[in-house]
C-alpha cells in the first residue's frame, strides 16, 4: 500500500466516523519519528558523529564509522539517557492517559494532581533517611530501594486521592484537582522539612533532581527503573478494555463483565508503579501526562486500544525531543528538563481549561 493509498483510507475512515484506520497510521508514524527522535538525541551534541554514522554504528551496519572518543560519548553517555528518556516519557504519558480514563477526566496528571510529590516525598525521605532509620529498606533493595520507595509514595497518594474523590462510583472533578492540590502542597511540605535536615552533598542532588533532569543517566539506572516500567507498558492491551468499558460509566461496565474495583486497583499501582520510578530518577517533570493524551485523544480519539501505545510513543518522543533542546539551549550548560516541559505544558494546560470553559474554541 502506498502512502496515497494510506492517506486516502484514512481520509474515508473519518468521513465514516471511524478512526481505527487513522489511529493505526498514527501509531506507525509515531514508532518511525520516536526512532528518528532516538537517533537525533545520539547524534545531538558537542562531538563530531553525525547522526548517520551513529545510526550505522548502533545498527552494527558498519563498524568503525565512529572514533573511540566519539564511541564513549554515544554509547556510555548518550545512549543510556536516551533509553532512560524514552522510559520515563513513556511511564509518564501512560500514566497520564490511565488515570484520566480512571478519573473519566482530560485533566487527570499524575503531576496536577499530587502523585509526582507523593512519589518525590518517597524518595526524597530514602535519600535523607537512608543511612538512619531506612537503612534496613537500603540493604534490603539495593539499587531497587529508591524507585521502590518513590513508588510506595506515589502508591499512597493516589489511593488517598481516588478515596476522597470517589464517592459512590461517581469522581468529582474539582473534588479532585483541589485534594490534588492539598496532597502536593503536603507532600512539599514533608519534602521541605527532609530538605532541611539534609548535609550539603545530599542537598545539591536534591536541588538538581527536584527540577527534573535526565543527567546522569547510566544503564545501571536503566536496569533499575526497567522492571517498574515496562510490566506497566506491556499490560496496555489488557488495560484498554477495562478503561474503554469504564468510560461508559461503573454500572455499564460492570454490566459488560468488568471487575470494576480489581481494575481500578490495578489500574492504581500501574500509575504508582511507573510515576514511581519516573520520579525516583529523574525529578519533577511535568505536564507530558496531560499534554500528550489529551493531544492524541483530540487526533485519534478515545479508544484506549490505539490512544495508550499512541500515548507511550509520543511521551517518548517529546521527553527525547525536550532532552536535546535543554542539553542544547545553554551550551555547554544544561537546563533541567523539568523547566522545558513546564514552559510548554503549562501553555497548553491553560489552554485545555479556558476550552472547557467554552473561553476559546479552537
Amino acid at each position: 500500500m502506498t502512502f496515497a493509498d494510506t492517506l486516502a483510507t484514512v481520509r474515508m475512515s473519518r468521513r465514516k466516523g471511524d478512526r481505527s484506520a487513522a489511529a493505526r497510521a498514527a501509531i506507525i508514524a509515531l514508532a518511525l519519528l520516536l526512532v528518528l527522535s532516538f537517533f537525533f538525541s545520539l547524534a545531538s551534541g558537542a562531538s563530531g558523529a553525525s547522526a548517520w554514522q551513529v545510526f550505522l554504528e548502533a545498527a552494527g551496519l558498519r563498524s568503525g564509522t565512529l572514533d573511540l572518543a566519539d564511541r564513549i560519548v554515544v554509547f556510555d553517555i548518550r545512549m543510556p539517557r536516551a533509553v532512560l528518556g524514552v522510559l520515563i516519557g513513556a511511564a509518564l504519558a501512560v500514566s497520564g492517559a490511565i488515570m484520566q480514563g480512571v478519573f473519566r477526566n482530560p485533566l487527570a496528571d499524575p503531576g496536577i494532581v499530587g502523585v509526582s510529590a507523593g512519589a518525590g516525598l518517597g524518595a526524597v525521605a530514602f535519600i535523607v533517611l537512608q543511612g538512619s532509620i531506612l537503612a534496613p529498606v537500603a540493604a534490603f533493595f539495593g539499587i531497587y530501594a529508591i524507585p521502590f520507595s518513590a513508588f510506595l509514595g506515589g502508591l499512597a497518594s493516589t489511593l488517598v486521592l481516588y478515596r476522597i474523590s470517589t464517592r459512590h462510583g461517581h469522581t468529582s472533578v474539582a473534588t479532585m484537582l483541589l485534594a490534588g492540590i492539598a496532597l502536593g502542597a503536603l507532600s512539599g511540605a514533608f519534602t521541605g522539612l527532609l530538605v532541611f535536615w539534609a548535609n550539603d552533598q545530599q542537598l545539591r542532588d536534591l536541588t538538581f533532581w527536584g527540577l527534573g533532569s535526565l543527567a546522569g543517566a547510566t544503564w545501571s539506572k536503566n536496569f533499575m527503573v526497567a522492571p517498574l516500567i515496562l510490566p506497566v507498558l506491556f499490560a496496555l492491551p489488557l488495560m484498554a478494555r477495562g478503561l474503554n468499558a469504564l468510560a461508559l460509566g461503573e454500572a455499564s461496565a460492570r454490566h459488560l463483565g468488568t471487575d470494576v474495583q480489581r481494575f481500578k486497583n490495578a489500574a492504581i499501582v500501574c500509575v504508582a508503579s511507573a510515576t514511581g520510578a519516573s520520579v525516583a530518577v529523574s525529578g519533577g517533570i511535568g505536564f507530558v501526562g496531560i499534554v500528550v493524551p489529551h493531544l492524541l485523544r483530540l487526533a485519534i480519539g478515545p479508544d484506549h486500544r490505539y490512544l495508550l501505545p499512541a500515548s507511550a510513543l509520543l511521551g517518548a518522543t517529546l521527553l527525547l525531543f525536550a532532552d536535546t533542546i535543554a542539553r542544547q539551549i545553554v551550551a555547554p550548560a544544561e537546563l533541567p528538563i523539568g523547566i522545558v516541559t513546564a514552559a510548554a505544558g503549562a501553555p497548553f494546560f491553560l489552554w485545555i481549561l479556558l476550552r472547557k470553559r467554552g473561553i476559546i474554541d479552537l
